[in-house]
């Protein structure tokens, strides 16, 4: 019997449909000017990085995503990943958490702590947060629609604790716009919504100076099926909305603007990769400067984290995405990430188990002190093949920015159903190659194994009576507290969300006087009403 004949390599051309050729040198790059394209670490346009030294000062900070179950369980592999050597904190909410609702209300049942840890009160966050330094550790809170109400959660366990809010540091994702596009945990409409990001970028500029206000995410229109190109295109589309949103609530842009940071997926194609996070980089330099005159180098200078593709991961043969995600976390590393998240090796079965979520950090820790890849700052700057995909990828990136604004900018464009669309177009074609052998995944349409369902292991399992242990904490929250002091921080947040006045210390004051998360949004939801794709 024959051995089986491999598949030929696939990639002659990139995700976003770029044509690689067989061979570079410098006739592919004669038309480029290395001065302009290049530059310096640490000047812009920041194509090879923000920092001059890159990661010779010290790594990026590693991140592992956890929330499940309860606080008390998420408290505990915080703890677990923080004595493994994890420096700083990305927090996964659950989805009633994600869309407005307490943990006993009728639309959360079945979901509670199931896709991350359910946070109704301030009584959950001092659980979730319990023994860790607020002042020393660096917190990342994936959360949008409730960003605001989460965020003052944090600084009210911080003061509690007699930590100044000035030194709690971290970032809210906060990016309403991609939730529209590509991910669906709104609440509000978009009017009402933008509102609500450009109030929490005026109370941080105060009350929270080092926390990131936003964290404008291309990861989740990625994973949504958007090719490199699209994913840069309309992250910088939606960071424009923001900007001219926070101009027209009287903010300047170098107020806000070095407050702002991104959140981009790094996936399989190694060189696209990181020519499409120098890219990035060198676009909104561009951008912040020409469009919006920024004159502090901050405002021009992107930061951003990187988290691996989770869609480019298998149920089939799951120790190969071991593989996926170093080659995915090198991108990151050789395009300059500020930060970075490694998937876990089970995430296409389920929740990640203590000894995934490890090896996931093992990986990062690998590459920041045994590869080398630290040592020099952008070693693959000035490759033949680089910058030439870099210019390209440019180019198509600034004709994506250019059809938004012919449709009236990114509001408008979204109404439109455009990057929906186009996202949409994009996820089927890539589906269509891989049903067609066109485009090769190990273990799914080459390389298959006859034992591959028995090589799965088992995932991390959720503690079925979490959910009715939650309940009864968030009611006996609300049976303690003073019912009139709550009534009268409810009233006094419907009278600033229905006027112009900032909400976010209206939310403090209800987050203080025990008034749940899923009633702060209710108030919102009077106040606002909800979005109906």
């Amino acid at each position: 019997m024959s051995a089986p004949q491999p598949p030929r390599p696939t990639h002659r051309s990139t995700s976003s449909g770029i044509e690689v050729g067989t061979v570079y040198g410098p006739a592919e790059t004669s038309d480029l000017d290395p001065a302009a394209d290049l530059g310096e670490p640490g000047q812009p346009p920041f194509t090879r990085g923000i920092h001059p030294d890159g990661y010779r000062g010290r790594p990026w900070t590693m991140r592992q995503y956890a929330g499940f179950g309860s606080a008390d369980e998420t408290n505990a592999r915080f703890r677990y990943l923080l004595a493994s050597g994890q420096t700083g904190l990305s927090v996964a909410f659950d989805l009633p958490t994600q869309i407005g609702y307490d943990s006993d209300d009728l639309m959360a049942v079945g979901e509670v702590g199931r896709v991350g840890v359910p946070i109704d009160s301030v009584a959950d966050m001092e659980i979730l947060l319990d023994g860790i330094a607020l002042d020393r550790v660096s917190t990342s809170m994936t959360i949008n629609a409730t960003a605001a109400i989460l965020l003052v959660l944090y600084e009210t366990v911080g003061r509690r604790r007699g930590v100044d809010p000035r030194q709690l540091r971290g970032t809210i994702q906060n990016d309403i716009l991609k939730e529209y596009v590509a991910r669906g945990t709104y609440i509000f409409p978009p009017g009402p919504s933008m509102r609500l990001v450009t109030d929490t970028f005026a109370y941080c500029r105060t009350e929270l100076p080092a926390f990131n206000t936003i964290s404008i995410s291309g990861y989740h229109m990625r994973e949504a099926g958007a090719t490199a190109v699209q994913e840069v295109a309309f992250t910088i589309a939606d960071a424009i909305a923001y900007a001219e949103a926070a101009l027209a609530a009287g903010l300047a842009f170098d107020e806000f603007a070095p407050r702002l940071s991104f959140f981009f997926a790094a996936h399989n194609d190694l060189l696209e990769e990181v020519a499409k996070f120098r890219v990035a980089r060198r676009v909104w330099a561009r951008t912040a400067a020409e469009r919006f005159g920024a004159r502090d180098p901050r405002s021009m200078a992107m930061r951003f984290h990187v988290q691996t593709g989770g869609s480019t991961l298998t149920a089939q043969q799951p120790d190969v995405n071991v593989v996926r995600t170093t080659v995915q976390a090198m991108a990151a590393i050789l395009g300059g990430a500020q930060s970075l998240h490694t998937n876990a090796l089970d995430e296409a079965l389920g929740l990640p188990t203590p000894a995934t979520a490890r090896l996931a950090l093992r990986t990062q820790q690998v590459l920041a002190y045994e590869s080398g890849l630290v040592a020099p700052v952008d070693p693959l700057g000035g490759s033949y093949f680089l910058e030439r995909l870099g210019a390209e990828m440019e180019e198509r990136v600034w004709d994506e920015l250019r059809q938004i604004d012919e449709r009236g900018g990114t509001l408008a464009a979204i109404a439109e159903g455009h990057q929906q669309r186009a996202i949409a177009e994009a996820a089927y074609a890539f589906q269509q190659a891989v049903e067609r052998d066109e485009q090769v995944v190990i273990g799914v349409n080459a390389f298959t194994d006859a034992d591959q369902a028995e090589q799965r292991p088992a995932p991390q399992r959720i503690d079925a009576a979490a959910e009715r242990r939650q309940i009864e904490r968030t009611r006996a929250i609300r049976d303690g507290r003073d019912a009139g002091r709550a009534a009268a921080a409810c009233a006094a947040l419907a009278t600033a969300a229905s006027g112009t006045e900032n909400v976010l210390p209206r939310i403090r004051a209800c987050v203080e006087a025990d008034v749940t998360l899923g009633e702060v949004a209710g108030v919102l939801r009077a106040a606002w009403g909800e979005h109906r794709e």
